[in-house]
């Protein structure tokens, strides 16, 4: 793969204790450091118009001055510092890159992941949240939107956090589709199964809300529905904004998704973009463990260097089918 990183991103710092940390991407990188066929890109940092595009003008312009004022807790969980305005643009930078080069025709072995921090998808228009400041995602969708290089953006967010940012943002826009699979009642307390967008966006949200515990054979039936929802959307591009916090050993989380786990999720993600001829791209998001983090993405990484997944035995619980049938219902799948 090719992975979009620059050290700005280190410049974003949350002090002492706090799970997002720049050590996240050291670790990343040290990780991948024993792997074949990895690529690093530097890429220039987004622009203040192409963040405003979906945050608002004001909020962009109070971070601005908070970050110049030394930061500080925008917050009690999203801390910012003097050097999170840069990271922030850069991070968004990054995932603009990923989905520029994935439109290009980048992919397979040189399919683009953007190791950009802070995170995003918690970012909504006028406020940052959740460890988030600019949806990072959601300004490279609406970048190649803009541009022409895209008519539809579909963005499937596997963190085990519901991007409630993402969501807000296009919740009413038909040309982009989000989908989420997430724990129910985790932070911040949406994503619920009848939350499916309003007006144009009507039915371009898809939220599968798992029950806590839920591991690799749930998360393989959730992404079989979204899968098809996908299909009908048909996008010219799917960015995966791709959090590693429902991994089983993450500290943060009540999940029980395997690294293994990633790696199926990543060729089933990989064959439907194939299938509806999309681009693929990744954005990082959460994943707070340093060796579940980062082996997932080596595993993600490896997937793509032609590693083939192990096949997983388990079954999906009758909870997660029940749940499965509800959004299908819901969606008319």
């Amino acid at each position: 793969m090719q992975f979009g990183y620059t050290d700005t991103c280190l410049e974003h710092d949350t002090g002492e204790r706090h799970p997002e940390t720049a050590d996240r991407l050291r670790a990343i990188r040290q990780q991948l450091a024993r792997r074949h066929g990895v690529e690093y890109v530097d890429a220039d940092p987004a622009s203040v118009a192409a963040v405003t595009a979906v945050h608002d003008d004001d909020y962009v312009d109070d971070l601005r001055s908070f970050c110049a004022d030394g930061g500080g807790n925008w917050d009690p969980d999203t801390v910012a510092s003097a050097g999170t305005w840069d990271a922030s643009l850069a991070s968004a930078g990054l995932a603009q890159w990923a989905a520029e080069r994935a439109l290009a025709g980048d992919d397979g072995r040189r399919t683009p992941f953007s190791l950009g921090r802070p995170p995003g998808h918690h970012a909504v228009g006028d406020d940052a949240m959740g460890f988030c400041f600019f949806n990072n995602a959601a300004v490279a969708a609406q970048s190649v939107l803009d541009d022409g290089a895209a008519d539809r953006v579909a963005i499937f967010d596997w963190d085990v956090h519901h991007g409630n940012g993402t969501q807000d943002l296009f919740y009413d826009r038909g040309d982009v589709f989000y989908a989420s699979i997430h724990e129910r009642g985790l932070y911040p307390g949406t994503g619920d199964v009848d939350e499916t967008g309003t007006g144009p966006g009507e039915g371009t949200t898809f939220n599968v809300p798992l029950g806590s515990g839920a591991g690799d054979a749930d998360y393989l039936l959730a992404w079989e529905a979204t899968a098809a929802a996908v299909d009908r959307f048909d996008p010219d591009l799917l960015l995966v904004s791709a959090g590693f916090d429902a991994h089983r050993h993450d500290p943060i989380s009540r999940m029980r998704v395997s690294t293994e786990g990633y790696s199926r999720l990543t060729d089933a993600v990989r064959e439907t973009a194939d299938t509806v001829d999309a681009g693929l791209a990744f954005v990082l998001e959460g994943g707070y463990g340093l060796d579940t983090l980062s082996e997932s993405i080596a595993t993600v990484h490896e997937t793509f260097d032609g590693r083939s997944p192990v096949e997983d035995d388990d079954d999906p619980t009758d909870t997660t089918r029940d749940l499965l049938d509800e959004v299908r219902a819901r969606h008319d799948l």
